[in-house]
Formats: structure tokens, C-alpha cells, sequence
């Protein structure tokens, strides 16, 4: 995953700690992860996410365009109403993940941290005939997201992404630093992702990989509607819906611990029973330090791995939950 050209100028407030790939821009936390982690979870604070791009679809056509190319179904999208949605390759294969609202004149989104530049590449090269403009809104609005419960009040002609987790604010850029002042305390990107990973919500780029279809993820349903016309890798979709056999699967992990650092993206998952030696079957998507829970983290597996399989995450013993049903 590429990463954002965005300094938010809030890793200046006091304590303030740059997170890593693919959150660089934005502060990993502010001295206190679990403290953070509390307030967000209580539904005080809010997590800037400025370093996100942002996408803009206006037009007349925008909504019946869209439902075309992503997997969601959008030609009747309600003003207001949040919702996601993925873009596909021809083998279905998940390219880029949208968070988005139509606010009755323009369709906004907010995507991971660099990729806007090739999703707009990919809009306007099926623009055709359809009366569509897009645009990278990044450079003037800045995300920020309040976590579900808060009872902070938006600034007046914003735009506000609600959902069961929160809300997703895009804020004018210049204001970013006026609405910390107002509406504090910061909390960093790593409390959000914890929260996250406790919650089994994959995100792009982390949980997923060249290859990663949308069914391994949990993401029909949610990101993706299957009562709806042609797009892009409709075919693999209704296939492996069809036959219920998607090659791998989203699992959550208790990890051990007495372990000091966790397992990194991308660290092998392997039967505990076989030791550090065995044969690889899978590896893990997201690590974090949970305030309740302790190190917790989401994996990708294989789909025949036993559901009852203690594993080792490098040296890292792991008891896995289902996510996605095998």
C-alpha cells in the first residue's frame, strides 16, 4: 500500500508519536495507547485521519455510473446514507476499498492513504458518455472520525459519514487544527486499529493481498451487494457465492501474552503442533495491544485449516474465532 504525501499538522500537539506504513501522516498516539484506546471506546475523542484521500464524484449521472463499475449497489442511494463498497479486477480480485456518502449533489469517499491517484485513473478512464466529474478532493478536505456515542456537534456544511462505528467528518484542511482545539482529545491511529482489528473489520491493504477475493474477508453483505446488474468481477463473485468455497478465510487471534513484540504484517501462521518448522498456512493481516482483550490480531488462513487449530504466528502461539465460515 502506497502511503499519504500529508503532514497533519497535529503531530506538532504534545506527545504526539508518527505512526507507521500505512498511516504515516497522521499520529500513531499521543503517549497513551491504552488510554486512548478507553476514551475512543467510551465515545470521547476523535482520530485524525487527514492522511486518507478523498474522492469526489459530481454529475448528474454519479449515482447510476457508479453502480455500474463498483460492487455496491448505488443507483438508489439515498441522500445521507453511508455505505462501502470495493472495486474489483476482471478475475474479482479487490483493487480498492471505498467509504462513501452522497450528500444529493455530489458522491464523497474516503480510501486508503495514496491510493486516490490510481482509483481516479482507473473513474475517469470509464467516464464515456456519463455525465461525471471526478476530482481528488485530498488537498481540501481532511478526515476525522468520531467514534460511535461521542456527542461532539459537526461544524454547519460539512460533510458527515455516519455509520455503526462512528462518523467519518470531511473537514475543510485548514480547519483541522481549529476543531483539535474544540473538540479534543486526539487519539492516534493505533487505538482506532485496535478497536478495529476487536471488531473484525478488514481493511485494504492489510487485510488483503493480490489475490484476495471478497468473500474471504466477510465483505459480501457489506461492501458487496449481490442482487444488482453487471460490474466488473461479478462473475467470480456470484461463482464462489454459488459454491460456498472461497480458497481462504478472515480468522481473529488471541495471541500469547508473554510475548514481548507482536507479529508483524505478514508474519506466517503455522500449526502449533508442527512447531516453527511446519508447513505455512496462512499469515497475519493486523497486529494490535487491546486495552481488554491484550494482543489480539486478524489473519488470513487457509480454507481447510481446522477451526479448532491452536497456531503459531512466527513463534507467537495464537488461538483462533472464526470470522468467515470455512
Amino acid at each position: 500500500m502506497q502511503s499519504s504525501q500529508f503532514q497533519s499538522p497535529l503531530l506538532s500537539l504534545p506527545g504526539a508519536v508518527p505512526a507507521e506504513a500505512p498511516d504515516e501522516g497522521v499520529a500513531g498516539h499521543y503517549s497513551d495507547l491504552f488510554r486512548e484506546q478507553r476514551a475512543l471506546a467510551e465515545g470521547d475523542g476523535f482520530v485524525d485521519l487527514s492522511h486518507r484521500g478523498v474522492i469526489a464524484v459530481g454529475g448528474e449521472d454519479r449515482l447510476s455510473w457508479l453502480h455500474l463499475l463498483i460492487t455496491q449497489h448505488m443507483s438508489e442511494l439515498p441522500a445521507g446514507q453511508a455505505t462501502e463498497a470495493l472495486v474489483l479486477s476482471a478475475n474479482g480480485h479487490i483493487e480498492h476499498a471505498l467509504y462513501l456518502v452522497d450528500d444529493g449533489e455530489t458522491t464523497w469517499a474516503h480510501v486508503e492513504p495514496g491510493t486516490q491517484g490510481a482509483l481516479i485513473s482507473y473513474l475517469e478512464s470509464m467516464k464515456f458518455f456519463y455525465r461525471v466529474e471526478v476530482r481528488d478532493a485530498t488537498e481540501d478536505l481532511a478526515v476525522v472520525h468520531l467514534p460511535a456515542g461521542s456527542i461532539v456537534e459537526t461544524p454547519p456544511g460539512v460533510v458527515v459519514r455516519e455509520t455503526a462505528h462512528g462518523r467519518d467528518v470531511f473537514l475543510p484542511r485548514g480547519g483541522l487544527e481549529a476543531f483539535a482545539a474544540d473538540h479534543g482529545p486526539a487519539i492516534g491511529v493505533l487505538a482506532l486499529e485496535a478497536l478495529r482489528v476487536e471488531a473484525r473489520r478488514p481493511r485494504f491493504g492489510l487485510e488483503t493481498d493480490h489475490r484476495t477475493i471478497p468473500h474471504e474477508l466477510g465483505w459480501i453483505g457489506t461492501a458487496v451487494h449481490l442482487q444488482k446488474g453487471c460490474y466488473r468481477g461479478q462473475e467470480t463473485v456470484a461463482r464462489v457465492h454459488n459454491l460456498g468455497k472461497p480458497p481462504r478465510r478472515l480468522v481473529f487471534l488471541h495471541l500469547d501474552g508473554s510475548e514481548v513484540k507482536l507479529p508483524g504484517h505478514g508474519a506466517p501462521l503455522r500449526l502449533a503442533a508442527d512447531g516453527a518448522g511446519g508447513r505455512q498456512l496462512g499469515f497475519v493481516t493486523t497486529s494490535a495491544r487491546h486495552h481488554e482483550l491484550g494482543p489480539i490480531a486478524l489473519a488470513l488462513v487457509k480454507r481447510n485449516v481446522p477451526l479448532d487449530a491452536q497456531l503459531l504466528a512466527d513463534d507467537t502461539a495464537a488461538a483462533q474465532e472464526v470470522v468467515v465460515e470455512p
